[in-house]
């Protein structure tokens, strides 16, 4: 492993629950890996400008015919695809707005989904073009949407991530959700310790089994 790209999209900075359980994750492959670069991409604080007519003007045109203004209008789009690419693992953190992403992660998956750069189109459908590698998502939500009894709102956001992912090429997902936030500090400590435990039990110890491998 080379280099962890680090997301986070919560714009409640230090205060959020999905970016304290994200930057666990982190930690913990650092643990596993020393020296191991770390690209951070905060979406909370600085989310990516919505798309705008030069950018999908610019997309529809093959790259060579593009004028210097189209490429300045494709070029964060490069940027987040390039940091995608260079990435051995993605840990993410995000939180559940109104049942779904919120629109600062919504539009890094535009920039990032682009026909002919991160896609192809073919008859049967969208193909990947990137390689797969695992991405981690921690999910925080004040209600609770992972099943049981005490599930009570729909779930837009983790099949949607999913499918972004697998049309880029990317199907090594998981998550790790904590449900439930903002009702008691008791509620809170139970489930970070629980994801606390997962990211142990699952991202630390494969890093260790991978590394007996090598």
């Amino acid at each position: 492993m080379n280099q962890i790209l680090h997301i986070e999209c919560s714009a409640r900075g230090d205060a959020s629950f999905s970016s304290r359980v994200a930057r666990y994750a982190v930690e913990s492959l650092l643990r596993e890996n020393p020296g191991v670069h770390v690209a951070r991409r905060n979406l909370g604080s600085e989310p990516p400008p919505h798309l705008s007519a030069g950018f999908v003007d610019a997309i529809l045109l093959p790259p060579h015919t593009r004028t210097t203004a189209q490429r300045d209008a494709l070029a964060l789009s490069e940027t987040l695809i390039e940091e995608l690419e260079l990435a051995d693992v993605v840990v993410m953190g995000t939180p559940m707005h109104n049942y779904a992403v919120p629109s600062g992660l919504k539009a890094w998956f535009d920039h990032i989904m682009r026909a002919g750069r991160t896609f192809s189109l073919s008859p049967q459908g969208k193909i990947g073009l990137l390689r797969d590698r695992p991405v981690l998502v921690a999910v925080s939500s004040g209600g609770f949407f992972t099943g049981g009894g005490a599930a009570r709102q729909p779930d837009y956001l983790t099949g949607y991530v999913r499918a972004v992912f697998a049309t880029i090429g990317i199907r090594n997902v998981e998550f790790v959700t904590v449900e439930g936030m903002g009702r008691g500090r008791d509620r809170e400590a139970i489930m970070l310790a629980s994801a606390r435990r997962w990211i142990d039990a699952n991202i630390g110890a494969r890093e260790r089994r991978q590394a007996r491998v090598m």
